[in-house]
C-alpha cells in the first residue's frame, strides 16, 4: 500500500495461529470498500506457527502489515507498539482471539461520524458475553470496583474492540496494562469517551493467556497507580503570544 490509510486496525497476537486467517479474512469482508485501511498484527514473539501463517497471509492481502516483537512483551505494548507502527488517524483495535467481531467496527466508525469532536475513544461494549461464567462474574466485579475508584463512567473497559485518534492515544502516559484503562485515561487528558453495544463471540481456537486471579492481582495495583495519575493530572489551554 503507497496512500495513508484513513483506518489502522492493530491486532496484537500471542500463539493464535489457527485464529489469523478467519479474523483477517473477517476484517476485509467488514471494511472493503467502506474506507481505506490497513491491517496491521503485531506477533509477540508467538511459539506457534501465528508468524508464519501471517506471511503467508501477506502474499494475498496488500492491506496487511506485520511486526514482530524481539522479546515478549504482553498486550499493552503490542497494542502501542502497533499504533506507532500505524499511519491511520484512527485505529481500531481487535483482541486476536476472534471474540471480538469485526463487523461492529464499520458501527464504531459510525458512532464516530455523528458525534463531536471531543469524543477521542468509542469503546466496545459487550452486553452478551460468551465467556465462562466465572470470567462474566470476575469482570462484573472488577468493573464495579474500577467505576467506583476511577468514575469514569465505562460499563466495559475489558472490551478489545475499540476506536480512537492514534494522536490522542500517544499522548497517554504508558504502563503495563494500560489498555484497560483507555477510557479513565482519555478522559485524564482532557477528551470525552462513549460507550458502544457490541457483539461478542466465544474463542473458536487456542486458549486464553489470563484467569482470573493473574488479571485480580495485577487489577489492584494498576488501579491505584492509574487513580494517582488521575490526581496528579493538570490541564489547561495555551495561546501564542
Amino acid at each position: 500500500m503507497t496512500s495513508t490509510p484513513q483506518l489502522s486496525v492493530v491486532v496484537p497476537v500471542y500463539n493464535e495461529q489457527d485464529n489469523v486467517a478467519p479474523l483477517v479474512g473477517e476484517i476485509l469482508a467488514a471494511l472493503r470498500g467502506r474506507c481505506d485501511f490497513e491491517i496491521v498484527y503485531v506477533d509477540d514473539l508467538s511459539k506457534d506457527a501465528t508468524l508464519e501463517r501471517l506471511k503467508q497471509l501477506q502474499a494475498t492481502t496488500p492491506e496487511l502489515r506485520v511486526v514482530r516483537h524481539l522479546v515478549n512483551s504482553g498486550q499493552s505494548t503490542a497494542i502501542r507498539n502497533g499504533v506507532k507502527a500505524a499511519r491511520g488517524a484512527w485505529i481500531a483495535t481487535l483482541d486476536g482471539d476472534g471474540q471480538n467481531d469485526p463487523a461492529d467496527i464499520p458501527k464504531l466508525i459510525a458512532e464516530r461520524d455523528k458525534t463531536d469532536a471531543g469524543v477521542k475513544l468509542f469503546a466496545g461494549w459487550r452486553v452478551n458475553r460468551q465467556d465462562s461464567g466465572s470470567k462474566r462474574w470476575a469482570s462484573k466485579w472488577a468493573n464495579a470496583i474500577r467505576s467506583r475508584m476511577l468514575r469514569d463512567s465505562t460499563p466495559d473497559t475489558g472490551c478489545g474492540i475499540k476506536l480512537f485518534e492514534r494522536e490522542a492515544f500517544l499522548d497517554l502516559p504508558y504502563f503495563d496494562h494500560m489498555h484497560r484503562y483507555l477510557p479513565a485515561l482519555m478522559q485524564r487528558a482532557g477528551w470525552k469517551t462513549v460507550s458502544v453495544p457490541v457483539n461478542h463471540r466465544h474463542r473458536a481456537s487456542g486458549v486464553s493467556k489470563y484467569n482470573n486471579l493473574n488479571r485480580a492481582l495485577v487489577g489492584i495495583r494498576d488501579l491505584r497507580g492509574v487513580a494517582w495519575l488521575i490526581t496528579r493530572s493538570r490541564r489547561t489551554g495555551i495561546e501564542e503570544l
